[in-house]
């Protein structure tokens, strides 16, 4: 009797990597599941119980479970338009070896991991759970059909970069149709878009997707504007487009109403005639996260202010958050939220700089957890009077530390995604490599390799043991003081060694 109690009133379980997932609706393939945990780490196992609609889902790691739970507890995420539930399981690890109903999930899997690990090609495996081509690239080709409201490339990067890093947009008519080209870092976040929003309408009635893979493998972008945007070079001429701040603001769409397809489980536009009061007035205020899920504060579309969430509040530190999104743009204000210090406020120096650092940065590990970065409801970060504060807040508007100050710096065209290599310049002559290798090894890194440029010993790479100690090591010491004014500079490579 005690245990049937203590079963209908279910106790919360411990952390563990296994997470039990129900009321999954029927026909959610193995691959969608997945696809919730991978933003937050490698997924190692998968248990479909199609019959009950249940699944449990193994992470690699305990962290990269609790990033999940964390993450998806406020804001509860859909498969098929539906509400699924995700919490810890009494497992610690999943054995699926003699299941024989688990080969495609474990195929999938298999699949999966194989492209998370270099491989672009989806492997067959993949092909057979969604139909998918063999060997797709990384650029979706997008076909809007019954524009009813006008589909900005905010927008769609908006909806698009729940998935992964969308690097360029490129928006055209064609046919008498709105049409839209689009390139992810890598294929497997084109396959997972393609699998979630294919057919699925961004407004209830309208605004219908069709997606498929295109033949292209890379996008060119000559100009950043509102028909087209390179999101990895900040400084491309706008063209003869209107500059997209003030397009996306003026958009008609009414915040209310705004729909992610087969996430959100908010109510869309009432039919054709009967708008709810303001429907065409309002202004547009989409939500934006690259994980599946569905943050609740809404972002401004051409804002520079970002919202940093689920940061290490023990480790994070106003400094540590200009360093890092300072290799994306020039940071003009940090703030840490007084009373939920794994909160942050960041604001750039543009809008530009600020989708970068969103592109970049969103979804990346810091100090043991996945970062989330969108953009916040807020335009500006007001300072506070000193004594209320405890130096959660800080001003960095004339740092001397700002990359892209000088319009023609190198530094616009040496913007890479964080990785396990560091490039180190302005190294002194009296410094050796056993320096540079004791040094970082005091900020806790496992050096890996190391070598001077042939031409210039003032430049250096260095491979770390991961990205996510590249990403602590650069906070740490970039602008690390050599003496006699001598200042290192860290950035991320794009090289291995």
């Amino acid at each position: 009797n005690e245990k049937k109690k203590r079963k209908g009133n279910r106790l919360p379980c411990s952390p563990s990597r296994v997470l039990h997932i129900r009321q999954i609706p029927s026909g959610v393939t193995g691959a969608e599941v997945i696809s919730l945990g991978l933003p937050f780490g490698k997924v190692t196992n998968l248990l479909m119980l199609r019959g009950k609609g249940q699944a449990f889902l193994e992470m690699a790691s305990v962290d990269a479970a609790v990033s999940m739970v964390n993450y998806y507890t406020p804001a509860t995420p859909h498969l098929h338009n539906q509400p699924v539930y995700i919490q810890y399981s009494n497992y610690k690890e999943l054995r699926t070896d003699n299941q024989h109903n688990q080969a495609r999930p474990q195929a999938v899997l298999q699949g999966v991991n194989a492209v998370q690990h270099g491989n672009l090609g989806i492997t067959s495996a993949l092909a057979a759970e969604g139909g998918v081509l063999p060997s797709h690239g990384s650029v979706l080709r997008i076909v809007v059909e019954n524009v009813f409201y006008p589909v900005t490339l905010d927008v769609l990067y908006q909806i698009f970069s729940k998935f992964g890093f969308v690097l360029k947009i490129v928006m055209f008519h064609k046919n008498n149709q709105f049409q839209a080209l689009l390139q992810y870092a890598d294929a497997t976040n084109a396959y997972y878009a393609k699998m979630s929003l294919d057919g699925h309408s961004i407004y209830t009635g309208c605004c219908t997707l069709r997606i498929d893979f295109s033949r292209l493998t890379n996008l060119t972008v000559k100009y950043n504007n509102d028909k087209s945007r390179d999101f990895t070079c900040i400084d491309f001429p706008f063209g003869d487009g209107q500059r997209t701040v003030e397009t996306s603001l003026s958009t008609p769409f009414a915040s209310q109403n705004t729909i992610f397809p087969s996430y959100s489980g908010l109510s869309g536009f009432a039919p054709a005639l009967g708008f709810p009061q303001g429907a065409a007035l309002g202004s547009l205020t989409v939500t934006t996260s690259a994980v599946p899920g569905h943050m609740t504060i809404p972002g401004i579309p051409g804002n520079s202010v970002l919202l940093v969430s689920n940061l290490n509040a023990e480790a994070i530190t106003p400094y540590g958050l200009f360093i890092l999104f300072g290799v994306y743009g020039d940071v003009h204000r940090v703030k840490i939220m007084f009373k939920k210090r794994g909160i942050a406020l960041v604001q750039m120096a543009d809008a530009t700089q600020a989708q970068l650092a969103i592109n970049y940065l969103n979804g990346q590990r810091l100090y043991g957890r996945v970062m989330h970065a969108t953009l916040s409801k807020y335009q500006t970060i007001q300072l506070p009077k000193e004594q209320e504060d405890k130096g959660l807040t800080k001003d960095y508007s004339n740092s001397p530390l700002h990359r892209f100050k000088n319009p023609c710096s190198k530094n616009f065209q040496n913007i890479f995604p964080p990785s396990a290599t560091l490039h180190l310049s302005n190294i002194p002559p009296s410094v050796t490599v056993d320096d540079l290798k004791t040094l970082f090894t005091s900020k806790g890194s496992t050096v890996k390799g190391f070598k001077f440029f042939q031409k210039d010993c003032k430049m250096a790479l260095i491979q770390l043991g991961s990205v996510e100690e590249a990403v602590h090591a650069l906070i740490e010491l970039h602008n690390h003081d050599f003496g006699e004014n001598q200042h290192l500079r860290v950035s991320f490579s794009k090289c291995t060694i």
